[in-house]
């Protein structure tokens, strides 16, 4: 694996591991919704595995294709920079894209199954990092739902910034629900 990739895909981990204990922390209150229409913590962690199964899926898709990725330019530099801005301010909500709010089950996993489907969809992401083509590193592979065509450095900077604003969501969550 890229040496930068290495990085990211480690601090992707560190995170993932701090919001996992911090929703545990809650116990039961895990599954308890702060208010209407409002996802409890665990649907938090829902959340982001379906997020990042998409963010796997749609990565293996496009490097089976050999010909057909373009290289990155400045405005994907810009965009990518404008997410992830957006992402750290603590007062900014977005609204999942419609296509994954579809794919949340009605009904949650317990924690411990949640952490075990998250770690077979990081370990398929390593594997993926692990066997990404140098040669593909500067080119646009990922196309986010809100500021297009990411770099794989970029994608992982995504999936680290989405980790972190929800991380400040699950701390809402716990103060509410305490």
């Amino acid at each position: 694996m890229n040496h930068r990739l290495h990085l990211r895909f480690e601090q992707l981990e560190q995170a993932t591991t701090r919001l996992l204990n911090s929703v545990a922390e809650l116990g039961e209150k895990a599954y308890q919704s702060p208010g209407e229409k409002q996802w409890s913590a665990a649907q938090v962690v829902q959340h982001l595995v379906i997020s990042e199964t998409g963010i796997g899926q749609y990565l293996e898709k496009k490097l089976l294709q050999e010909e057909g990725h373009q290289k990155a330019g400045v405005g994907a530099f810009l965009k990518s920079r404008l997410l992830r801005v957006m992402l750290r301010l603590p007062f900014t909500r977005f609204k999942a894209p419609a296509f994954l709010a579809k794919m949340m089950p009605e009904t949650t996993p317990p924690l411990p199954e949640l952490r075990a489907e998250w770690e077979a969809v990081r370990r398929r992401m390593e594997r993926l990092l692990n066997e990404f083509p140098g040669k593909l590193v500067g080119h646009a592979i990922f196309k986010h739902p809100r500021s297009g065509m990411l770099t794989i450095n970029q994608t992982l900077d995504f999936m680290l910034d989405h980790i972190l604003h929800h991380q400040q969501q699950i701390e809402r969550i716990k103060k509410a629900v305490r």
